[in-house]
């Protein structure tokens, strides 16, 4: 699916966000990278499996 050289991790690997974007909706809250995973702005991820990574947010010091 990726065309970049060097290609762009795939959406299995941890460093799957590294991957470029190639649809930016900043007015829906989410982007699709060239490995076919969908980073949503609360930091959450869907994989082109179906599967879902939950939003890992920093949580602030009390």
């Amino acid at each position: 699916m990726c065309s970049h050289q060097p290609p762009c991790p795939s959406a299995d690997r941890p460093d799957r966000d590294a991957a470029h974007v190639v649809a930016f909706h900043p007015e829906q809250g989410w982007n699709l990278l060239c490995n076919g995973a969908i980073v949503f702005d609360d930091t959450g991820e869907l994989l082109p499996d179906g599967s879902v990574i939950t939003p890992h947010r920093l949580t602030a010091a009390a």
